[in-house]
């Protein structure tokens, strides 16, 4: 079976790998040779992986399959003219109003479509908003290639429960939504899948797995949220959120009957949210029902949550603002470091991450602003320092926004004699506020109320 897959990121990368270890299976990832991204051609195909951080296996995964020549990669979309199934794994981003911005994706359907043979299999397994493969992706196909989605080719909506950390585990181990056109559209899916999948397979309809995956994210983004706001309110009544956080979730799991007393589990707070969908998919849903909507329906639980998520990273100005004044420093006269700046802890993802919203809110305010970031090399041309000690000496302020592994095992004392003024402001609740307090630091952290002697 000859595979193609478009897009070389977070899900194509670790599927193309996957799949090409299949016997039988040969698979070309396709790339735009793009300034951002087309160094990744060469790189895959020394057998070297882009992905940065802890991910088990993947690495010595792609160098196996290229090295046995079943993964190759180019940015010649052409070779979907031999493709058995071609798998869509492009960004699908949302622009500063919150509107779908599908430009890669047609594109590149539109280039399928003019290539793919009669009876490929086209799988689109980025995040889009309910309707898109039906009302946008199916047309753009069929007019680039004068056949019938369901009748020449058939066309399935399949997404991805990938995390960094476990882009394989994931993959292989989680269950998967596999939404066709057609019946035997989802059936031939589903069979193709097994090649990497073994957990369970569900058979639906296009429209109802992309509404899956939307619902999948908004849930988590809501529930975030309501932590957050809880946080919020802790501050504001001096109690300490990580104490409330933690007789909630002693809530016990009765197993003899679970919807009676079913098991509670409230999110940590933070400084926001970041990554490729919590921050755009309660748009996509509501970009869905404007278009395709039977009745116009306005999802506010959803995008009331997406506002509390936004504001946190301005909360966190507000808590520096407060404990610089609380030492008699203004603003203005501060110079400031953001520690971590990739949106998940210990990877060198950067995508929608809260610590630039911080920074832009930050940087005409105070005398100095830098970031650090082990992981992440550069980025838009922003000041960003890979030592530590380097971005922190003589800071009056440092500021958590993301949990790596090297800020949790940072020596207090230490910390202190290289500030200027010793003042933490925790994003991610990872220091020991009493701890912290009694080694001579000003503290502040989100929903951390009045510090208990």
């Amino acid at each position: 079976m000859e595979i193609v897959v478009v897009g070389m990121g977070y899900v194509g990368i670790p599927s193309a790998a996957l799949f090409a270890d299949v016997e039988g299976f040969n698979v070309t990832g396709v790339q735009r040779r793009s300034k951002r991204s087309g160094w990744k051609i060469d790189h895959l195909n020394n057998g070297k992986s882009p992905i940065e951080g802890d991910e088990p296996g993947l690495a010595e995964l792609i160098k196996s399959v290229v090295d046995k020549g079943k993964l190759t990669v180019t940015d010649d979309i052409s070779v979907c003219k031999n493709a058995d199934v071609i798998l869509l794994d492009v960004q699908t981003p949302v622009d500063e109003f919150h509107i779908p911005q599908y430009k890669s994706l047609k594109d590149v359907s539109g280039d399928v479509g003019k290539y793919m043979k009669k009876g490929a299999m086209v799988i689109i397994e980025s995040t889009v908003a309910p309707g898109t493969t039906n009302y946008l992706i199916e047309p753009i196909l069929e007019n680039n290639s004068n056949m019938i989605a369901g009748l020449d080719f058939n066309l399935v909506y399949s997404y991805q429960r990938v995390t960094l950390g476990r882009l394989l585990h994931n993959i292989k181990f989680l269950p998967r939504i596999v939404g066709g056109l057609t019946p035997k559209g989802t059936e031939r899916a589903i069979k193709f899948y097994k090649n990497i999948c073994s957990a369970q397979i569900y058979p639906t309809d296009t429209v109802t797995a992309e509404v899956s995956k939307i619902t999948e994210t908004t849930y988590r983004d809501v529930n975030i949220a309501f932590a957050n706001e809880i946080a919020l309110i802790c501050e504001c009544l001096g109690v300490d959120v990580n104490e409330v956080r933690q007789y909630v979730n002693s809530m016990p799991f009765e197993p003899s009957n679970p919807l009676k007393n079913p098991y509670k589990m409230m999110h940590a707070p933070g400084a926001g949210v970041g990554g490729h969908n919590l921050p755009k998919d309660a748009w996509l849903l509501k970009s869905c029902i404007d278009k395709y909507g039977s009745e116009k329906i306005i999802p506010k639980i959803l995008l009331e949550s997406r506002e509390i998520n936004d504001y946190m990273p301005l909360h966190m100005k507000k808590l520096v603002q407060r404990a610089l004044t609380e030492k008699n420093i203004n603003l203005a006269d501060a110079k400031i470091c953001i520690l971590g700046f990739a949106f998940l802890e210990d990877s060198n993802d950067t995508l929608n991450t809260p610590a630039l919203p911080l920074f832009n809110a930050l940087k005409n305010k105070c005398k100095q602003i830098t970031i650090h970031d082990s992981f992440v090399k550069e980025c838009e041309n922003l000041p960003i320092f890979n030592d530590l000690k380097k971005a922190i000496t003589d800071a009056n302020c440092i500021v958590v926004v993301t949990p790596h592994s090297e800020y949790k095992n940072i020596d207090l004392n230490w910390l202190k004699s290289t500030l200027s003024t010793p003042v933490i402001i925790d994003g991610r609740n990872i220091f020991n506020p009493k701890k912290c307090v009694d080694a001579g630091f000003t503290y502040r952290g989100v929903g951390v109320g009045k510090i208990k002697d």
